[in-house]
């Protein structure tokens, strides 16, 4: 998108992969491929005094040491740097980069920060301080390419059908998901016909299988495995909630998605989402695993609620995750980046 906009833009990254223009694959053989290079600092530098970039975009998760080389690297070559942090910075990431900022000094080192949700970027505020500006820039989505998956609310007694999309995995608490839709379907009446789809792949997927076996709701929730995004458009289609119940979502681009499709969304108040859905407008929030389910289950009960909820959606777009606004966004934070360096 960058490159659509006029800029030019060259990749430096640790990961192994076929040869692309403007990729600089600085790779090293490790065990497991991993996106790291011993020596990455120093290739990264003189890639850096090579090319002399007007300013080195850095984007980063919790745990990034290839990222991390790259900001050191940016830093002795006097360019200017912006840090994206993609992740929540938990408990544990802080104290480390607490750590990490007594031994190396790194917020000293002229450096933009963003993040991907006021969730998100109030953690590293905290540990950055305040020689370190870090902004919130949206992760971008093309909002026309939703806009007009989602119909109009069907008449009848279709079941109500709820859907989430993630990763099967331990951290992203699938079973709890599970457990909440049991808990939301016995909190609606039984005259309502409900159905879930729980879309995706990893590890927990067995251990789900059997919780639903457990507790007989092999007949209405499915775990249908991974979707292409033109199978995830098409099912946000027959979609009347959407669940992102992960408590340490940075962002949720799967609930922007559904949000962008017109459909209502039901996510933590503590989580990334809350900065595209509000209470009421784009869809419910819960503060704790209960007021989850009972957003659910509200929402389920409630046709007129999910029908003027849909309505917004399909008729508002989420503007701050727009890609006009996320690229003006991050224009700001590089013109801020060169008068730190200038």
């Amino acid at each position: 998108m960058q490159r659509q906009a006029g800029h030019q833009v060259e990749v430096a990254t640790a990961t192994p992969g076929e040869p692309l223009t403007g990729v600089h694959r600085i790779v090293a053989r490790l065990p497991f491929d991993l996106p790291v290079h011993p020596l990455g600092t120093g290739y990264l530098l003189r890639l850096m005094r090579a090319r002399r970039p007007d300013v080195v975009h850095v984007h980063a998760g919790a745990v990034s040491p290839f990222a991390w080389m790259g900001v050191r690297a940016a830093a002795r070559a006097g360019l200017p740097v912006v840090v994206t942090v993609h992740s929540m910075w938990d408990p544990v990431t802080r104290a480390v980069y607490r750590g990490l900022r007594l031994l190396s000094g790194w917020h000293r080192w002229g450096l933009v920060g963003t993040a991907v949700s006021e969730a998100a970027a109030l953690p590293i505020r905290a540990v950055a301080g305040p020689r370190v500006p870090v902004h919130v820039v949206s992760n971008g989505l093309d909002v026309s390419g939703w806009r007009s998956v989602r119909p109009e609310p069907g008449e009848g007694l279709a079941p109500v059908h709820v859907v989430a999309v993630g990763r099967l995995a331990p951290r992203k608490q699938p079973l709890r998901l599970l457990r909440l839709l049991r808990q939301a379907r016995a909190q609606v009446p039984a005259e309502i016909p409900m159905r879930a789809t729980v879309v995706g792949d990893g590890p927990a997927r067995s251990r789900m299988e059997r919780y639903l076996r457990v507790n007989g709701m092999t007949g209405w929730v499915a775990l249908p495995g991974r979707y292409s995004r033109e199978r995830i458009r098409e099912l946000l289609a027959s979609t009347d909630v959407f669940v992102a119940p992960a408590p340490r979502e940075s962002f949720g681009l799967a609930a922007l998605e559904a949000r962008a499709a017109g459909v209502p969304v039901v996510a933590r108040a503590q989580s990334g989402v809350a900065d595209f859905v509000r209470p009421g407008k784009e869809g419910l929030l819960g503060r704790s695993f209960d007021e989850l389910v009972t957003s659910v289950a509200r929402l389920v009960r409630d046709r007129e609620l999910r029908a003027s909820i849909a309505a917004h959606n399909r008729e508002t777009e989420p503007v701050r995750s727009s890609w006009p606004a996320v690229l003006e966004g991050f224009e700001r934070c590089y013109e801020q980046a060169r008068s730190i360096r200038s």
